[in-house]
This record gives C-alpha cells, structure tokens and sequence, in this order.
C-alpha cells in the first residue's frame, strides 16, 4: 500500500473511533488494531494521535469549505460572500472540535493552545483561499487584502473563544447568534467599506 492509502487509512481508523468513543478514551493501540497496521506504522506517518486528530479536521474543514467556495456565487457582492464563508467556517470549525474531541479536551489539554492556534493558522490560510477563489474580483489590491485578512483573523479569533465560554450547545448558539447579527456586520463594514462594492 502506499503512503497515501496508508494515511487515508489510519485517519478513516481514528475518525471512527473518535467519534464513537471520543478522543481521550481511544488509544494509538486501538487505532492499530482497527487500521489493521502496526502500532509503529502510526508513527512513521503522525508523529502523535494529536496529529491525527488534526489531520482529520483539517481534511474536514478543507473539504467542507470548498464546496462551498465552488458554489455558484454569481451576482453576490464580496461582502456578502465573505459573511456566508465565515458563517460556515465557524459553524464547521465548531462541529469538527466537539464531533471529534470535545471541548473538554481544549480547555484540559496541556497542548490545547498550540493545537487550536495551528488550527486557527491553517483555518485563515484555506479561508483566504476559498474567498480569492471565489469572489468576483481578480485580485486585491494590497490594502484590501489586508482588510480581508483582518477581518478573517477577527472571526477566528471570536469563533474561537467560544469554546472557552460556553458552557452548553444553548450558549453556543447564542454566541453565534450575536457574533452573526452584531460583530461580523461591524467586522464586514471595516473589511468593505461601500466604495469597494
């Protein structure tokens, strides 16, 4: 088997068993047995079952928000596509930590920092990339590309914290409710001021 199949194989391992047992009871052992491969194949492609985790949400994530950077987008202003693609993100990027780990995890885990801030890092780099690809605009400018960056690195940021606030799916949603209706509008206006629609 090659490497890719291998990887494909030890990620659709774990995925199963996070969701099914969650990630802190699942072992390397466990994902082993289930990939039918040796405990030290595992670590010849993830140097931890953190790097699985993480692999799994960012195929995910990348997935997920390029279907919809392939939608047909037409007659939609970049404001207005740069809402929708963040919405989705946020939304994606929540289920997939609570699917997979459970918030538990980033607020316990001695790693859970370094582990979101690469998640986040990653995040603004595929969601940059799925707003260029999309939007109607060739290019932007330096400053706008700014602006945009800014206003992605903001919800990020935001969507984020929301794992260390809530404490229950209601609280989500009402985190989400007023990040949507009253911070995003706010971040939006800065990011396209009306002379750029």
């Amino acid at each position: 088997m090659d490497a890719a199949k291998i990887m494909d194989c030890i990620k659709a391992s774990s995925s199963s068993l996070f969701k099914r047992y969650g990630y802190n009871k699942t072992s390397v052992n466990e994902i082993a047995k289930k990939a039918n491969i040796a405990k030290a194949t595992i670590y010849k492609y993830f140097e931890s079952k953190e790097h699985i985790l993480y692999a799994i949400i960012m195929d995910y994530l990348r997935v997920s928000i390029n279907k919809l950077a392939d939608k047909n987008t037409n007659g939609i202003h970049d404001k207005e596509r740069m809402s929708q693609l963040i919405m989705r993100t946020s939304r994606l990027s929540y289920v997939a930590c609570n699917e997979f780990i459970g918030w538990g995890f980033i607020r316990e885990s001695t790693n859970a920092q370094q582990f979101l801030q690469n998640l986040s890092n990653d995040l603004e780099e595929i969601i940059l990339n799925a707003f260029n690809n999309m939007s109607n605009a060739q290019a932007f400018d330096e400053e706008s590309q700014r602006r945009i960056r800014f206003v992605v690195n903001s919800a990020k940021s935001i969507v984020f914290s929301f794992a260390f606030v809530s404490v229950s799916d209601s609280d989500v949603k009402k985190n989400f409710v007023q990040f949507q209706n009253d911070i995003l509008p706010y971040l939006l206006e800065v990011t396209f001021p009306k002379k750029d629609l």
